[in-house]
């Protein structure tokens, strides 16, 4: 489910749009108010309970860094970059004393920084000049695009015909066999969770948890029916439910086969990736009735390092240190990873039950997860140069 998005460029998108990257990261210089085309930098949003003013308020086209932190908000976590109405990015859950950002590659426009809570919401961001040097220079970034959309093609694919084997295993009234091929078709939608996030409910009606609905009699998707396989342990009334996901990831199909992207938001959802690991694989939260998080918890970071290794070749002419530091800490996650493992584990996953984790292995878990989360927040301000 949810917690940033990552933008996908439409076929008539006047911006390029780019996933939340959190924590420090290398960026280029500050570009002032007048700044000239192509010129891009870093905006500074800070967030306060009054709003979250972005500084400067207008810079050049090109690659740009929005550099966000909370010094005492409590009601205001997130910042959002807006154009038409429709979110290009954001950062979300920064509670007093954190920072973070997102990095992307802006084309001349009206936008507008939007932070929920706040006294004054909405604050606007002006986009300037046609950028002169643009990433599709580099073809060594055009096929990391390139085959980047062809694996999530792929990806979503498989997800489809794993849901439609889900859902008839559901409607046979199947317990055993509807609890198996529920890991078998999530896995495929934890491995692109970011690209599925950008368009307005269909994440949280394929994948919200209870928490996301504000009526608990809206809560559906695959969720919705874990809780019937694993806590009721009753499939009546869920034929109706398997069908609209199935319909929904179809939709989610026909979406993504006409998307395309952009360096930073591969690197981008690259870094959310392993925020999802953090923040609800690590703790048990997200699958909170099948406790099968060490699966969804594989296919983040499979999800992660495959973004990772298609832009790798750009990264090592650019940034070699960092390139071997991502590496490097992927190594120490496999490894944490690797006592868990089983053949065929639990619900045949590869892995335990994730209820027998304890809170300190789980520490351990985070304590990997996290370096590799701090290192990849990195890699997006390095490709959108």
């Amino acid at each position: 489910m949810r917690s940033t998005t990552i933008g996908l460029t439409a076929l008539a998108a006047a911006a390029t749009l780019a996933l939340t990257a959190c924590g420090g990261g290398s960026t280029s210089g500050s570009a002032p108010s007048n700044a000239p085309a192509g010129a891009g930098g870093d905006v500074t949003v800070a967030l306060t309970g009054d709003g979250c003013q972005p500084s400067p308020a207008t810079i050049g086209s090109g690659a740009v860094n929005f550099k966000v932190s909370n010094k005492d908000a409590g009601a205001v976590t997130e910042a959002e970059l807006l154009s038409g109405g429709q979110m290009l990015g954001e950062q979300e859950n920064l509670t007093p004393g954190l920072d973070g950002g997102f990095s992307l590659e802006l084309a001349k426009g009206d936008y507008q920084i939007y932070c929920p809570g706040a006294k004054k919401d909405h604050w606007d961001f002006h986009v300037t000049g046609d950028a002169g040097k643009s990433w599709k220079d580099n073809p060594v970034l055009v096929s990391a695009t390139t085959d980047y959309g062809k694996w999530v093609t792929d990806q979503v694919t498989r997800l489809v015909t794993g849901t439609q084997a889900f859902a008839a295993a559901v409607k046979s009234g199947d317990l055993t066999a509807s609890g198996i091929a529920y890991g078998q078709a999530r896995v495929f939608y934890e491995k692109v969770e970011p690209v599925a996030e950008i368009w307005g409910d269909l994440d949280k009606n394929i994948d919200g948890r209870v928490d996301d609905f504000d009526n608990p009699a809206d809560f559906k998707g695959f969720h919705r029916i874990e809780q019937a396989i694993f806590e009721t342990r009753k499939l009546d009334g869920m034929g109706p439910v398997a069908d609209e996901l199935v319909k929904n990831v179809t939709s989610l199909q026909q979406l993504v086969a006409k998307a395309t992207y952009q360096p930073a938001e591969i690197a981008n959802g690259a870094t959310e990736l392993v925020n999802e690991i953090q923040k609800s694989k690590v703790t048990g939260e997200e699958e909170r009735y099948s406790h099968i998080d060490l699966l969804d918890f594989k296919a983040n970071l499979d999800g992660s390092m495959e973004a990772f290794n298609l832009l790798l070749p750009a990264l090592q002419k650019t940034a070699p240190e960092l390139a071997r530091s991502v590496q490097d800490r992927n190594a120490a996650v496999e490894a944490a990873l690797k006592p868990y493992a089983q053949s065929p584990g639990y619900l045949n996953t590869g892995y335990v039950d994730y209820s027998t984790v304890s809170k300190d292995q789980q520490k351990v878990l985070s304590q990997a997860v996290n370096a590799l989360g701090e290192a990849m927040s990195q890699v997006a301000a390095k490709v959108a140069q």
